[in-house]
């Protein structure tokens, strides 16, 4: 079987030892590496620890002609694009199994009208993680209040909605909270 497991990992930016340490249990990172060159055999359970450990579905470490990927083609630093020294590839974002998304209808702050915000949905013991982020807050009777997490106490969130001239909003016990991870945007 040929497999891909460098290209994710490098499209991942994660060493050898990096992708080590993730598997469980780990490893060596010559284990890995001997893995990636094909001097080992890659049974179904190594592809499943790596792509576990690279954060990936297992699918994404074969190489098939219908494997999504993007080359790259530059490297933008500042003002300068080079071209990568090797190839180099970009995974297409897949959504996790928890997360949801917001559609943005009208241009508000950062974010711009046909925006998609894929957002992690988080459980109140994980609310100190968002703070001083945006977050969705389900409020009573299916509305929601979407802002910037300022303070947490009490079982009370503290928001600062987006926008000039905003007042700051207190939802009292939300259920859960979601915090977008990734904005896709259109350009052109």
């Amino acid at each position: 079987m040929i497999t891909r497991i460098r290209e994710v990992r490098k499209a991942k930016r994660m060493t050898l030892d990096d992708v080590a340490r993730a598997c469980t249990p780990p490893t060596t990172p010559q284990t890995i590496g001997r893995l990636e060159t094909g001097m080992r055999t890659v049974s179904i359970g190594w592809l499943n620890r790596i792509a576990a450990a690279l954060g990936v579905a297992p699918t994404d470490l074969v190489d098939h002609p219908a494997a999504e990927k993007l080359d790259v083609i530059a490297m933008l630093s500042g003002e300068i694009a080079t071209a990568p020294r090797r190839a180099q590839v970009v995974l297409p974002p897949r959504p996790e199994p928890t997360q949801v998304a917001i559609l943005v209808t009208a241009s508000m702050a950062d974010y711009r009208s046909g925006d998609e915000l894929w957002c992690d949905r988080l459980e109140p013991e994980q609310f100190g993680r968002a703070l001083n982020r945006d977050v969705l807050v389900p409020r009573p009777a299916g509305r929601f209040q979407f802002g910037r997490l300022l303070a947490r106490e009490e079982g009370k969130l503290h928001l600062l909605p987006l926008g000039s001239g905003a007042r700051q909003v207190v939802v009292s016990e939300p259920a859960f909270l979601v915090v977008p991870t990734r904005l896709v945007r259109k350009l052109g």
